[in-house]
């Protein structure tokens, strides 16, 4: 039996698809922090450096954006079953539920979609940090207290 039938059956609601291509993506994420931290500030990139460069984040911004929301729904869709006719809040829930007098019906695909642009959310959130990151690294935050003269030299107080 391969690993992906044995994860198949033992481990339910497991999509082999969507943790790779999520994991890929946060790991590609994490890798370029220590490579922003090592290159100088102001330092001339070269042609083939750039395109390098733009090729990596686009095919990170194309897992963001594309493969891991797609992944997600294809999971919910096909292996969970989140569909249109599975209410989960609803008049048709029967006289058990005090959830039926509600004025409107939540099935899975609501839930599917809140899922899927959660995901899209963080992704917009991290992208938004990382660029800020980027463009503060190498400022130091001046130490309260500090005087400097119009120049920016330290000023010293003599005593």
């Amino acid at each position: 039996m391969s690993a992906a039938i044995y994860a198949r059956y033992f481990i339910p609601g497991l999509n082999v698809a969507f943790l790779f291509s999520l994991f890929l993506t946060v790991a590609m994420t994490l890798a370029f922090i220590p490579i922003a931290k090592r290159r100088p500030i102001g330092t001339p990139l070269s042609w083939g450096q750039a395109m390098a460069g733009a090729v990596y984040v686009f095919f990170v911004l194309f897992l963001a954006y594309g493969v891991v929301p797609h992944q997600w729904l294809t999971h919910a869709d096909n292996e969970l079953n989140w569909r249109p006719d599975r209410i989960v809040i609803g008049p048709t829930l029967g006289s058990k539920h005090l959830l039926k007098y509600l004025p409107f019906t939540l099935t899975r695909l609501v839930f599917r979609d809140i899922v899927v642009s959660a995901i899209y959310g963080l992704f917009l959130g991290l992208n938004g940090y990382l660029w800020v990151w980027w463009q503060k690294r190498g400022t130091k935050a001046k130490v309260a207290g500090e005087l400097t003269s119009a120049y920016g030299r330290p000023l010293v107080k003599r005593g």
